[in-house]
């Protein structure tokens, strides 16, 4: 009988689920939550009982049937660490619990994976959390003693398309230089190096170009006004940084399909907003081809946004000159955690130790 792996992926609104076997899905189902009974929840980790009641609901059979060899979920925000899959542990259930490094919807992944690992007495997981740090020297360095540069990214689905796009080239990993740009509602433009994410944007705040929902890079004068103005509060100012800025802030939404339908109609407004944040996306991805040294396997764009003709199209116009444009549109995060766990259980990966 070949191994069943359960895979739990906390998002913002939903909580994805699958089971994988050797061959791919053998059920997926996506768990919708009201925004609104989430909001009542003061911590992500107070959502625990409610998301856990969904998700036995959804898979109450297959955790009885007794095929399953590891659960694996989305990894959260955690200490610095190289790429991997990781055993989840106490240490690492501390971290998420207390939200020591961010109070991320991601952090349920392993809380939820652990709880139900514990039940069926096997193996629990994460794979290449937010939080991957394989930075050079040189990409910590801020500007500012007091302030250091931190490794945030879409790790997982980063890895991933650089996983595939190899494939498509007929290399292993190791042997290529990407820029790979995940687009989604916040953006990661990063340099890979033989599979190491050796520089990135801080895809949560502060960083880079603006998204559809976070601000980005920002002059520093006046962000440091807009803090002293009295008119928020230090988690007041990061939610709108983090959820309310961008596109949502310029144009109400962040819905980038809405935001191009807006555009064919004749809106101007909607127009400038839109092609800044790609100007914005491309300079970045100029910015880690020179990390690279022009070095460059390909440029792969990823990510839910990519899935846009016109978004893909204005970006190739920008950045065609620095080497080959690969779209492998939309996210492979699912498969990403169930192959990390494979990959374990077929001894082809050791477990790491947070």
């Amino acid at each position: 009988m070949s191994p069943e792996v359960l895979v739990i992926n906390p998002g913002s609104t939903s909580t994805k689920i699958a089971v994988w076997g050797d061959d791919g899905p053998i059920h997926q189902e996506t768990i919708t939550h009201d925004p609104d009974q989430l909001a009542k929840f003061p911590r992500v980790v107070d959502q625990f009982d409610l998301r856990m009641q969904a998700v036995n609901q959804a898979v109450g059979d297959w955790l009885k049937q007794g095929k399953l060899a590891a659960v694996v979920g989305r990894g959260g925000p955690l200490r610095p660490l190289q790429g991997g899959t990781y055993s989840i542990n106490e240490n690492m259930l501390a971290d998420l619990t207390s939200a020591k490094y961010s109070n991320h919807a991601s952090n349920l992944g392993a809380i939820i994976a652990h709880h139900i690992s514990r039940m069926l007495h096997i193996p629990s997981y994460i794979v290449d959390p937010v939080t991957v740090d394989e930075f050079s020297d040189y990409a910590r360095i801020s500007g500012v003693p007091e302030i250091q540069r931190k490794c945030r990214s879409h790790a997982l689905n980063i890895k991933a398309t650089a996983r595939e796009a190899a494939a498509m080239i007929d290399k292993e990993v190791s042997e290529t230089n990407f820029v790979v740009v995940h687009m989604g509602g916040g953006l990661s433009i990063c340099a890979l190096r033989g599979g190491f994410i050796i520089d990135v944007n801080d895809g949560l705040l502060g960083m880079g170009p603006f998204s559809p929902e976070r601000a980005g890079a920002l002059p520093i004068g006046a962000l440091v006004k807009l803090c002293f103005s009295g008119e928020f509060t230090e988690e007041e100012l990061i939610r709108k940084l983090s959820t309310g800025s961008g596109l949502k802030g310029y144009l109400g939404t962040p819905d980038c399909v809405e935001i191009e339908k807006q555009i064919e109609a004749g809106d101007d407004q909607a127009r400038l907003y839109y092609q800044a944040m790609l100007y914005q996306i491309a300079k970045e991805i100029g910015a880690m081809a020179v990390v690279l040294k022009g070095n460059l396997d390909g440029i792969l764009l990823t990510g839910g946004m990519a899935n846009s003709v016109y978004l893909t199209n204005t970006l190739k116009e920008y950045i065609s000159f620095l080497g080959e444009v690969i779209v492998i549109a939309g996210e492979r995060e699912m498969e990403a955690l169930a192959s990390g766990a494979f990959r374990v259980l077929k001894g082809q990966e050791e477990a790491r130790t947070y």
